[in-house]
């Protein structure tokens, strides 16, 4: 039976897996994304495809003989970004504490060893697999020899085999040689022949089979252009296939992949992957398996576990339960566990109405209502909006609730993807656990507590954060009714629609195709149409929005498209999406909000998304009409904060122009067209009052004179007079926004006006974009941050009052800056009277906050 040798172009795979993924840091600054992506593919190959051995492949920084050779190769390649660079070692370093093989030689690149050890073992009878993102290695596929290729990210893989080499380019591998000989290579600066492209490059040796029989039959060529460039450039190709083709006498030493592949454990893996805080690796490498057996003996040293197997030894806890202040509280699916001190905890097993050990849940709950409702005992819990859920079905109701880790953790770093509670455990309480218990959670609680507190946030956590919890809950378990007989009659005029915009762009194309196939529509459009190519993708003509805003006026099809994109996309999203979301017993969509998503505080919904649901198209905006009150005895009330962000930045940046404006309640747009235009308030036409406009929100978000000029289809440096006019006419604006990208680099992190804290990394990256990137993060999110801790203290205060005052009326949906609520119309004028009140009184800034109010029987008529 063959062996598998698996070899990995390291650098393909690094620079794949650092442009696929956010940029990442441990709390060093070490930039860790690349070496994350890396080595989370790593992992999944070795998994997929088990090989016997593996190796990983490098560039060295020296020149290569290719560059002796063609002192212009590789000539044009952008340096690679400051933080990716570092990442070469690190993962260099990671990889050998795992003891996997690293080959690099001076003069050789990472594709010729990946050829050496695809010649060498391939001729000895083993099986080879390359893994890389560069196509050139398809040169090196054999009966022996196929290469994994790296498709999208680093998630999808393309396999090539002989067979598929055939399929897609109809050649040999051997060919694709030639064919780059032909071609040349752009991103290797390799020059090739002028004219030749792919096309013709593999028509050319389907006819002639080789290079050189193309340059010997160039007389028999019929195009003339062709002809006479093949005689012109003819060193050119010559040149560029010797430059394309990959060597397979790299000085490497092969025998190293007689060994089985063996991942060390070691504790200086262990340390290394700490160290840089990749915590998913270290799961997945089983390090927290290794050393589960040394933490439960430490645990069992110091931590009491007490099993509850029988109804009467629940009794027994319960009674000296109900004597306690405080308790954590945890839910899995097969176990709960409560424990009011660090070192001992209750485990009460589950079991299935019919089989298996433990006590049956409902039971096991109905014991436990006397504690889950008294309010008196402190409830400690993570992810507490579920457990009112699951509780709820129960008929129970959570009392007492005090605190959430989960929460508590987001507040102190809002930019992690997860907040499980085991790794939360690893991270801040040095807990290493498989499956974290009652005990762990109130361990865990303590060092959030306290690391809230020495960051000045337990006031945000406890007047913001917390009760936000208990107002999402509710919003969820109310839910939004939809008019699923109206939703589907959108569905029948959205599929009659899109069957006629397909209708008339296959007629103006002249022949039938697939409109949602990027690579078919690019060849009608600049193929057979000759539309002039904007941008190109590996696999073929881009045919992306922005592409398509670029043609529009140059010919009618294209209008046609937009339209087609927009209706199909509208569809698919919001109506194919949305109906098998509506709950058969109530009619309602039952949206799930999070609280711990957005770094700037800003709460989002899924399942669906209501807060993306289209308001700038008429046709997105019908949509909105099935979104209506939940019967014929309520309405919809919208309240809307007016320009709320701009109130924050005036508060913020104490400019007195913009405070007077707001005190004055003049139209703050008009106002400021007048200022950066410097012409009367009167005389101020439609036109400059929205390029006002988009001046004013785009030095919120930090707008550049080139995002500013795209905006607004002027010139660049129309655009930088507008910003610097602002910067002028409102110079604590720009003092403001000076002060705190300094601050930002200085401390690492902004805080919104609530001190909600954002630690931003990129401002101390060295790559001029990255550090923009932060410099805008750092303009942006002390203004939207404070605006979603306002929004977030009206909803409370809403919620607050309608339940204070027993009102039939429900608070049902929050979306950016405005609050829905589905109102009892006998309480309409009370509803309408509350909602003003609680929001223009939620905080005291230097400006009035203005809320805008209406009424309707559907989302599309308040708004």
């Amino acid at each position: 039976m063959k062996r598998t040798i698996m070899a990995i172009d390291g650098n393909s795979l690094l620079h794949r897996a650092f442009y696929a993924i956010p940029i990442l840091s441990n709390r060093e600054g070490v930039f860790t994304n690349a070496v994350y992506g890396f080595l989370n593919m790593f992992l999944k190959i070795l998994q997929d495809y088990n090989p016997y051995s593996v190796a990983v492949a490098f560039d060295k920084e020296t020149p290569t003989f290719r560059h002796l050779v063609y002192k212009e190769y590789k000539g044009t390649r952008q340096k690679a970004p400051e933080e990716l660079l570092p990442q070469f070692d690190l993962t260099r370093k990671v990889l050998t504490a795992m003891n996997i093989p690293i080959y690099e030689a001076d003069g050789y690149e990472a594709d010729d060893i990946l050829g050496t050890i695809s010649y060498v073992c391939g001729n000895s009878g083993q099986k080879v697999v390359l893994v890389t993102g560069d196509r050139d290695a398809l040169q090196l596929v054999s009966k022996n020899t196929e290469v994994l290729m790296t498709k999208k990210g680093i998630s999808v893989i393309d396999t090539y085999d002989l067979n598929a080499i055939v399929q897609e380019y109809g050649l040999t591998p051997d060919q694709l040689i030639d064919m780059k000989g032909l071609m040349g290579d752009n991103s290797d600066n390799i020059p090739g022949v002028p004219g030749i492209g792919p096309k013709t490059a593999i028509k050319l040796l389907k006819e002639y089979n080789t290079l050189e029989n193309i340059l010997s039959n160039v007389d028999n060529i019929k195009s003339k252009k062709i002809k006479e460039n093949l005689i012109i450039y003819r060193q050119h190709a010559l040149l560029s296939r010797d430059l394309a083709t990959i060597r397979c006498d790299a000085p490497i030493d092969c025998s190293l992949l007689t060994k089985p592949v063996k991942i060390a454990n070691t504790p200086l893996l262990k340390q290394m992957l700490a160290e840089l805080e990749l915590h998913t690796i270290l799961d997945r490498l089983g390090f927290s398996q290794l050393n589960t057996l040394e933490k439960e003996k430490s645990n069992e040293r110091n931590k009491t576990i007490i099993e509850i197997q029988h109804m009467n030894d629940l009794r027994m806890m319960m009674k000296e339960l109900m004597t306690q202040k405080e308790a954590a509280f945890l839910f899995h699916f097969d176990e709960i566990s409560i424990a009011w001190t660090a070192d001992k905890v209750y485990r009460i097993r589950l079991k299935d109405n019919l089989i298996g050990e433990g006590l049956k849940q409902e039971e096991v709950c109905e014991a436990l209502r006397p504690f889950i409702e008294n309010k008196n005992i402190y409830k400690v819990g993570n992810d507490s909006k579920q457990l009112l859920h699951w509780l709820d079905k129960l008929a129970m109701k959570l009392e007492g609730l005090a605190f959430d880790t989960k929460i508590g953790a987001y507040l102190l770093d809002p930019n992690r993807n997860k907040y499980e509670l085991e790794q939360l455990l690893y991270d801040y309480a040095d807990i290493d656990v498989q499956k974290a218990d009652a005990a762990d959670l109130l361990s865990l609680s303590r060092i959030i507590k306290n690391n809230l507190k020495s960051k000045g946030m337990d006031e945000l956590y406890n007047k913001v954060e917390h009760p936000i919890i208990r107002v999402l809950y509710d919003m969820e378990k109310e839910g939004f009714r939809v008019d699923k007989n109206m939703l589907q009659q959108l569905d029948m005029e959205f599929t009659k629609e899109a069957e006629n915009l397909s209708k008339a762009i296959i007629d103006l194309a002249g022949e039938p195709f697939n409109i949602n196939s990027p690579k078919q529509l690019g060849e009608i459009l600049f193929d057979k149409l000759g539309l002039p190519v904007q941008k190109r993708t590996k696999t073929g003509y881009s045919t992306d929005i922005e592409v398509l805003e670029k043609l529009q006026g140059m010919h009618p099809i294209i209008e046609l498209i937009m339209d087609y994109r927009q209706v199909m996309k509208l569809k698919t999203t919001y109506i194919d999406g949305l109906l098998p979301l509506i709950n058969v017993k109530d009619g309602k969509i039952h949206s799930s909000f999070h609280q711990t998503v957005a770094a700037t505080g800003r709460i989002s919904s899924s399942d669906p998304n209501l807060q993306n649901i289209p308001v700038k198209m008429e046709i997105g905006r019908r949509i909105r009409k099935v979104f209506t009150a939940s019967d014929k005895n309520h309405v919809l009330v919208d309240a809307d904060y007016s320009q709320i962000e701009l109130r924050v930045l005036a508060h913020i940046s104490e400019d007195p122009s913009l405070i007077e404006s707001f005190q004055m309640n003049e139209d703050i747009h008009r106002r400021t067209a007048s200022e950066i235009f410097d012409i009367p308030l009167e005389k101020v036409d439609d036109e400059q009052r929205n390029k006002a406009k988009a001046v004013n929100f785009g030095i919120i978000y930090g707008i550049s004179d080139f995002g500013l000029a795209k905006s607004l289809g002027i010139s660049r440096a129309e655009a930088k007079k507008y910003i610097e006019n602002y910067l002028h006419r409102f110079p604590l604006v720009a003092r403001y926004m000076s002060r705190i990208i300094k601050e930002g680099k200085e401390k690492g992190y902004v805080t919104t006006l609530f001190n909600r804290r954002r630690d931003i990394p990129e401002l101390a990256s060295r790559n001029y974009n990255t550090r923009s990137f932060g410099e805008r993060i750092a303009l942006n999110t002390p203004i939207q941050g404070t605006a979603a801790d306002i929004i977030k203290i009206a909803m409370i205060k809403v919620h607050r009052e309608l339940e204070r005052k027993n009102l039939l009326s429900k608070l049902i949906l929050q979306v950016h800056d405005e609050l829905i609520v589905d109102a009892c119309k006998t309480e309409l004028e009370e509803v309408y009277v509350l909602l003003k009140e609680q929001m223009e009184n939620a905080v005291e800034l230097s400006v009035p906050l203005v809320v805008d109010i209406k009424v309707g029987e559907n989302w599309y008529d308040v708004k």
